[in-house]
């Protein structure tokens, strides 16, 4: 079975996140969205727990269903055409801050449960090192290497994956906050890590140019803090539906389950260049060598990117494949894209009726973006948002890159060109 899957994202207990990211509403976007198996996120928080607790069942081993009391409260929202099944899979990120190697490290991971059995294993170990109440991320000093030592002994099939590797601030390869090398970071359990997730700032091309990356899978996940951002990035499997196969798919090389990714376009992600966001200062690398690393305009160090820390560690050129390597597709989000085509902020009540219309004509949203025909986007949006579609299946878009916290900004069309489209008003 083919399927997609998003396995990083919060509730509405992590701190700036919508309220509503419940689990109603992950289920409702994750069909808007296309995506089958959705982590719940934030399982080591005792109140998000007992809504776990309360309203999933069982459903294939290791996964579970929203029971139809809670389902039905969002079903006038779900066109027909997005209609389909959404399994949940228990799953939490951690912050982990601590001094290792003398010096403090800042390291996100994320870590998986099989069963309530293994997540509440989880729960009270962690509960005894830190608070796990105040976030449902929870900020604990406790070692990778230590927090993975709890993960494996909670069920031999728990895993940890190291989340948004190149982020500068918290991340197991951060220009900031991270290490040089893997086994750095987890030490002699190192080999219990199977797979990396890269983030909205890289893609699996960059994460190629290191060798030291070779043994792990690459993962993309959307980190969403709300509904809608659910699957903006996905990894896609094509095997049983189960956390078994998906473990797996995962941690046995031979097995082929893992066909691929679905990426952000890495320049739009909030790290990609260098750069310091109080003086909207947008560094490429060479620019910020040239500077000393420090801002033209105040003269502070800037914020070293995810692109400049992948030079600093490779040892390939660009364009090399992993041994271990899939293959992706690079993504704009289809209301990035409607608001393009529109000339609109991706938030205007015109985009959203138009997403809602888009999906309701031909299905969810990753169906749209990469296998829907030209044709069939013409005739329900018009050519404007079908040609935006199609230049951005074959990634001939124009972008901003991201900088210091700031999202990149992607143009696909001219001015000129939006004004001369005929069709422009037909799904407006």
């Amino acid at each position: 079975m083919r399927f997609y899957a998003d396995l990083h994202l919060h509730s509405h207990y992590s701190r700036a996140t919508s309220k509503n990211l419940n689990l109603e509403y992950l289920a409702l976007w994750a069909q808007l969205k296309g995506i089958q198996v959705v982590g719940t996120g934030d399982f080591t928080h005792p109140s998000w727990m007992k809504e776990l607790k309360e309203k999933l069942e069982p459903a294939e081993e290791g996964l579970f269903r929203l029971k139809d009391q809670y389902a039905k409260a969002t079903e006038r929202e779900l066109p027909a055409a997005c209609k389909g099944e959404v399994r949940f899979l228990l799953t939490v990120e951690i912050s982990n801050i601590y001094k290792r190697l003398d010096k403090v490290r800042k390291v996100h991971n994320l870590v998986f449960a099989p069963h309530f059995a293994a997540a509440e294993k989880t729960q009270k170990e962690l509960g005894d090192i830190g608070n796990i109440s105040s976030d449902g991320r929870p900020i604990l000093g406790l070692d990778s290497r230590d927090l993975l030592e709890i993960v494996l002994e909670s069920d031999p099939m728990g895993f940890l994956i190291p989340a948004h590797i190149w982020t500068p601030w918290f991340s197991a390869l951060g220009s900031k906050g991270g290490f040089d090398r893997m086994e750095d970071c987890f030490g002699d359990l190192t080999k219990h890590v199977f797979a990396v997730e890269t983030g909205l700032s890289s893609d699996p091309l960059m994460n190629w140019r290191l060798s030291q990356l070779d043994p792990y899978v690459l993962v993309s996940f959307g980190d969403a803090h709300s509904p809608p951002k659910l699957a903006r990035e996905a990894t896609i499997f094509d095997t049983e539906l189960s956390y078994p196969a998906i473990y797996r798919a995962l941690s046995d090389r031979k097995d082929k389950g893992l066909i691929g990714t679905v990426e952000f376009f890495p320049e739009e992600g909030k790290y990609h260049y260098d750069g310091h966001r109080l003086c909207k200062t947008r560094l490429h690398p060479k620019e910020t060598i040239k500077n000393n690393g420090l801002c033209p305009v105040c003269g502070k160090s800037v914020v070293v990117g995810v692109m400049a820390r992948v030079e600093e560690l490779a040892d390939h050129p660009e364009g090399r494949k992993s041994p271990n390597w899939r293959p992706y597709q690079n993504l704009i989000p289809l209301p990035e894209i409607i608001a393009e085509a529109k000339g609109m902020g991706v938030n205007s009540g015109a985009v959203q009726m138009a997403f809602t219309e888009i999906l309701n004509k031909l299905g969810n949203e990753l169906f749209i973006l990469q296998e829907a025909s030209i044709q069939d986007i013409k005739r329900a949006a018009g050519s404007l948002v079908a040609e935006a579609i199609q230049r951005s299946r074959e990634g001939k878009v124009n972008i901003e890159p991201g900088y210091d916290g700031e999202y990149g900004h992607i143009t696909i069309f001219s001015s000129e060109e939006r004004e001369s489209s005929e069709d422009q008003m037909v799904l407006f």
